[in-house]
């Protein structure tokens, strides 16, 4: 049983840690609590790879992290995933997928005719896990780490409208939805592949002041509700180390199923979150919409 908790930082995280020798590749890795998680983890000796959409900005901070490289990745293209697949070489010890995009305010649709935020928030993380699923495997002990968040907490999944055509958009509502699939997506990727050696868990890394607040005005949390950078890191850190698969976790601890209506801003997960027919369906559907 670790002491770790709410002020945890991603750093107190993994001292003693020995990452050498592993590769880590992290999602929208150019701000916010990416660029700590990449920090974190190349401090305890992992070879990081920073996936993002902005590669002159990505370079910037690769040059103050010690052995970080930088690739292009833009989620919501789903052939600039293919193209990233078919580009990686050797295996993949651990998959952050960090990048993510917040209540933008009017319903956008990618190429392929999705909901943005379910595009980029789910199903481009999706279409890369699964297109790297031979590079996890040969790990013999990946991890992937996917992010949601409390605003899963709004919705169950909704599999007859997941690109918002017949609900009225909500720009919340929304990105609820698409956090609710992050957290799905851990479930089965742990059912499906575990036997591969490769488990992943779904993280809440709590408040922080990033540019992911740009279309609602900033953060609303309580002050006291808010964690810094290297706090809100902490989680995902805290998941890349994991052995076991298929939970979600917040404070750097596996959160609670709920068992009646959440509470604004308090914690814990729905069952709906967890529910394993739930995320086999939604893994199918996924696979579809990427084919």
């Amino acid at each position: 049983m670790n002491s770790f908790g709410f002020t945890t930082s991603a750093s107190e995280v993994l001292a003693g840690f020995d990452l050498t020798g592993q590769r880590a590749l992290i999602t929208g890795a150019n701000s916010g609590i990416g660029v700590e998680t990449a920090r974190a983890l190349a401090a305890a000796g992992a070879e990081v790879v920073l996936a993002v959409r902005n590669v002159a900005s990505g370079k910037e901070i690769a040059a103050t992290i010690e052995n970080a490289q930088v690739a292009e990745l833009e989620l919501a293209d789903l052939a600039s995933v293919r193209a990233f697949v078919a580009g990686w070489d050797g295996p993949l010890d651990i998959l952050v997928n960090n990048a993510g995009i917040m209540a933008t305010p009017e319903l956008t649709r990618t190429p392929e005719g999705r909901e943005l935020q379910f595009a980029v928030n789910f199903l481009g993380h999706f279409a890369l896990t699964t297109g790297l699923h031979a590079a996890l495997a040969r790990s013999g002990g990946a991890r992937i780490v996917s992010l949601s968040s409390n605003a899963h907490l709004m919705s169950p999944p909704v599999f007859d409208d997941l690109d918002w055509v017949y609900r009225p958009y909500s720009p919340i509502g929304a990105y609820g939805d698409s956090k609710t699939a992050t957290v799905l997506l851990a479930v089965e990727a742990t059912r499906r592949w575990s036997s591969d050696g490769i488990v992943a868990n779904a993280v809440n890394p709590g408040a922080i002041a990033t540019r992911l607040q740009q279309h609602t005005g900033g953060l609303r949390t309580p002050v006291e509700r808010r964690k810094t950078i290297e706090q809100g890191a902490a989680t995902s850190v805290l998941a890349a180390t994991l052995t076991t698969g298929g939970r979600y976790y917040e404070d750097c601890a596996e959160a609670p199923v709920l068992t009646g209506p959440p509470v604004m801003f308090g914690g814990g997960v729905a069952p709906f979150a967890l529910d394993p027919g739930n995320a086999e369906r939604l893994w199918e559907l996924a696979t579809a919409l990427v084919a």
